[in-house]
Formats: structure tokens, sequence, C-alpha cells
């Protein structure tokens, strides 16, 4: 269902906000953890075990981008990473060999950075160290920028045994492209999703963003006419954060290139509506899937999730993270490794996991996780369900938390009653607003999320 748009509404509730790819989120990791605790989580799991995969070398500097990366032309780099990586492998492997891998996900920086050769090696390893056979796992996945993949390449990484694959479109306009300095033609893009398409790829993510700068609505709505001919699966939707000080290649963006705050809203509004008009199912906050595409069949039957790659259908509390500064959530315990290449190299190298913080959620931080979960990806909560899942009385247990919903539930964002909430169609572009009433942790510490849309 399409989500109602209503300007004064989204003038209230435009705030900041957490994206819950967990609860609580990375920000409440403390260092004061052990790695004996992420041990015994990975031991005591019988779950199937999802894979995260962290790559973060680029060729060049986008300058928009605030992941973790590394700006290098030399491709040996990888080499000693993936030594690195390997060596963690062996030391995540003696905790994690009596649980099946079902999902793999790379992601970055640029994981096409590497070559077909280094791939090759990778996934050998992956093999070789955990219960892991691609032709085996329902999802094997890769983010890539178009220049630096090749038709060859691709088509190496299907024979690998990838399966998904997410391009990083952003915007096809050229002067947005300039602007953030990652120019690639159309024509590029689309032969690498009719390529896809031919190798037999089950699913094609398109990313895009807005609020770039020189983005405006006219040329949006092109860029977006172009996006939906190539047809793909899924569709993300990303709201650029400039933020300048914690980001230092966006000071090369100016100001008053982008758009105000009502243009970029309507950037949004436009892309809803084009997606949803094309026929794509609205999954949440930023996603769009094809009705027959595993996400869509999965939020209809209630089994969507979501974890720190963002909406799945598995790998919630199942997901452990390999590489430089990637996170792991595992029975209960999340975990973080070190952010930056050099430690993590050299905390492997000395055959110590480079895990630099964490927390063992309490039954409160599993009981608020799981309610938060329920709405941002069903957008309704069964109340007595949920009582008796957790044997709590749900208006007693989550007085404060309902106070702070009612403004909400004032302006029909909510309906609640005594036997379920439900996220309406106004409400939906809010959910992280919503959720954010249930969060335990926030205070008044909302200032260092980013805006909602």
């Amino acid at each position: 269902m399409q989500p109602a748009w209503d300007d004064a509404l989204i003038q209230r509730y435009n705030i900041h906000g957490p994206r819950y790819t967990s609860y609580p989120t990375a920000l409440a990791l403390s260092p004061d953890f052990s790695t004996e605790q992420a041990k015994r989580a990975l031991l005591n799991s019988r779950e199937p075990l999802s894979l995260y995969i962290h790559i973060p070398f680029c060729h060049s500097l986008c300058y928009y981008c605030g992941c973790n990366k590394v700006i290098t032309r030399h491709q040996e780099k990888a080499d000693a990473y993936l030594d690195a990586l390997i060596a963690e492998m062996a030391m995540y492997a003696p905790y994690v060999r009596h649980r099946t891998v079902q999902a793999l996900h790379l992601g970055g920086g640029t994981p096409t950075f590497l070559s077909s050769a280094q791939f090759t090696r990778l996934m050998n390893a992956l093999a070789t160290h955990f219960n892991f056979r691609a032709q085996d796992c329902q999802e094997v996945s890769i983010e890539i920028d178009p220049r630096a993949c090749t038709l060859s390449k691709l088509a190496h990484l299907r024979a690998l045994g990838f399966n998904r694959v997410s391009f990083g479109v952003q915007d096809f306009d050229h002067d947005v492209q300039i602007a953030i300095n990652r120019v690639q033609t159309e024509e590029l893009v689309r032969n690498l999703v009719e390529a896809a398409q031919i190798y037999g790829f089950e699913s094609i993510n398109l990313d895009l963003v807005y609020g770039l700068p020189h983005q405006n609505l006219d040329s949006f709505h092109k860029t977006l006419t172009k996006v939906i001919a190539l047809n793909p699966d899924r569709v993300s939707l990303f709201s650029y954060a400039h933020l300048p000080s914690r980001f230092p290649a966006q000071r090369k963006i100016k100001d008053e290139t982008l758009p105000d705050g009502a243009e970029k809203l309507a950037l949004l509004r436009a892309g809803i509506e084009s997606f949803t008009g094309a026929g794509y199912q609205f999954i949440g906050m930023d996603h769009f899937a094809r009705p027959d595409d595993e996400l869509a069949v999965a939020q209809r039957d209630g089994r969507l999730q979501r974890n720190f790659q963002g909406y799945t259908t598995h790998g919630s509390d199942c997901l452990l993270g390999l590489g430089v500064s990637s996170i792991s959530q595992v029975n209960g315990v999340i975990w973080q490794h070190e952010k930056s290449v050099t430690p993590y190299q050299a905390s492997v190298q000395s055959g110590t996991l480079p895990v630099v913080k964490g927390i063992s959620l309490t039954r409160d931080d599993s009981l608020r996780a799981a309610l938060i979960a329920q709405l941002i990806c069903h957008f309704h909560l069964h109340i007595r369900a949920f009582e008796h899942a957790w044997h709590v009385n749900f208006q007693d247990y989550f007085a404060e938390a309902l106070t702070r919903l009612q403004p909400f539930i004032d302006d029909g964002l909510v309906r609640l009653s005594k036997t379920s909430i439900e996220v309406t169609p106004a409400g939906r572009l809010w959910v992280r607003s919503i959720c954010a009433c249930f969060d335990a942790y926030l205070n008044d510490g909302q200032s260092r999320y980013s805006k909602v849309v």
C-alpha cells in the first residue's frame, strides 16, 4: 500500500531518528565488551548463519558517500586485506562450523574492486573455513559500482554462485554525477543490468539517492523513468544526509547546489509515486520491490526481518560480520570490528579477533527489539500475542512509550486499540519516528541520527 502524503505532517514529523537496522542501535555499543561474549553467542546459537563481508576499497572518491572506505589504485592492497580476512575466518571457524551458512552479502566500499582471481580466492576461503556452499545458499549477494564491473567480471560472479546484485545508480543526470564525482553512463548501467538478467541473477536491485546537488524535480523524473524501464526487481531510494563536518569529502559539495527542504521532499514524493505507480510494493522507509519478489512476498506473509544490511528474509539474529568496521548480531549479542584497516589487520595478524565494542541484550532490549522490528517491517503489532510471548502487561510496561506515541495517534498516523497497534498509510513515512517512541536509549540523542526522510 502506498504511503499517504501530507505536507503539514511532514513539517511536524521530519525529525532525526535511527534507521533501526538493530535495536539497540550501534551507538549503544560499549568498549567494555569481551570477545568471549561473542564466542559464546556463536557457540550457543543453532540457527543457520548469514555472513556479511566488508570490502572497503574504492578506486575513486564519491563526494556524497558516508561509507567506511579506502581510496586507492593499488590492487595489491586487496591481497593484503584478503590475507587478514582469511586469518579472521580461521579464528571464527571453531565457533561456527556447526552452523550452515544460508546467506552471504558483500558490501563496501566497492566489492567489485576485487579482481576475478581475488573473488575466487575469497569464495574458496569461505568454503574452507565455514560450512558454506554458494549453490546451497538462499542468497549470495553483492553491491556493485558499475564503473568497477566488466561484463566478464559479472559473469565470473555468477559462476562463483552469486545470485543477487545491487547496482549503485544514484542518479542518471550528468550534472548531478559531476557534482558527486561519480560519472557513469546510462548505457553502462543498462548493459550490466541486461547482462545480469541474461546470466540468470535471481534479483537485481538499483540504488538511487535523493537530495543530491543539482537534483530537481524535472531531472529526477527522467531518472525515475529510466530506472523503471530497466525493470529491476528491487529499488532502494536513499536520502542524502549532508554532514560535511563528519564526512570531509562532502565539503566538496556546495550547500547552495543542494535542493532545499521542500524540493527534497518533492523528490521523495516523486519516487514513491513513480515506483508504486509502476507496480512496486512499498516495503518501507526507502525500499520497493516487485510484488513477486522475495521481500514483497515475505512482507505479505509476515516473515520480513531487518538486520544491519536492511530488510531481509533471514539473519536478524544470526549475522556474522567479517572485515573492517563490520557489525555482527548473534543470539542476542551485537559487536563491531575495528573501523580502520591498519589496526584491523594488526589485530588479526596477532591472532586476536578485531572486536572493539559490543553489547549483550537485556530482556528489555530483546523485548523492545521484537516490537520495533514488527512495526518497521509490517506496520502492525498484535498486542495480545506480544503479551503472551513476552509475559508482560503491554499498557503497564510501555506506559511512557504510549504517552510519546499519543501525538502520532492524534494525527491519524497510528491506530491503537486494546488488541493492536497499526501504522496507518499516512504514518508509514514516519515509522522510524513511531518506533523511536519505544526506544529506551534515545533520550535527547536523536540529533546524532539522520532525518527520517
